[in-house]
C-alpha cells in the first residue's frame, strides 16, 4: 500500500501534470503547425515554383520517372520523398520560430515581475 500512496503522491505533483499538460498541448499545436504549413504556406510556394506539390517531390531508385509519390508508392518503388522531408523542415522552422518567440516573451515578462 505503500508504493500506491507515493505513486499517487508523485502522479499529482505539480511538474507531473504541467509535463502531461505540455504535451497534450504540444502535441495539438503540432498539427496546426502541420495544418498551416501543409495547407498554407506550400500551395503559394508551390504555385511560384511553377506548380510543384513539394508532397510529390520525389527521386526513384528504379531509374523510372513517377509525377506523384502516390504513383511511386503504387507501383512498389523505392523512392526518396524529399518533398515531405522539405516540409518537415519548414514544419520544424516554424514551431522552432514560434516556440523562440514564447520563450522570448516568457522571459520578458519575468525581467519585469524581479524589476518591480
Amino acid at each position: 500500500m505503500g508504493m500506491l500512496k507515493e505513486f499517487k503522491e508523485f502522479a499529482v505533483q505539480g511538474n507531473v501534470i504541467d509535463l502531461a499538460v505540455g504535451i497534450i498541448i504540444g502535441a495539438e499545436f503540432g498539427k496546426i503547425v502541420n495544418s498551416m504549413v501543409n495547407d498554407i504556406l506550400m500551395p503559394p510556394i508551390g504555385k511560384i515554383m511553377g506548380g510543384v506539390s513539394f508532397v510529390d517531390l520525389n527521386l526513384s531508385l528504379d531509374g523510372n520517372v513517377y509525377k506523384t509519390l502516390a504513383e511511386a508508392k503504387e507501383a512498389a518503388a523505392p523512392v526518396i520523398a524529399y518533398g515531405s522531408f522539405i516540409q518537415s523542415v519548414i514544419n520544424f522552422i516554424v514551431v522552432a520560430l514560434c516556440i523562440f518567440f514564447v520563450v522570448k516573451g516568457v522571459n520578458k515578462m519575468k525581467k519585469k515581475e524581479t524589476a518591480e
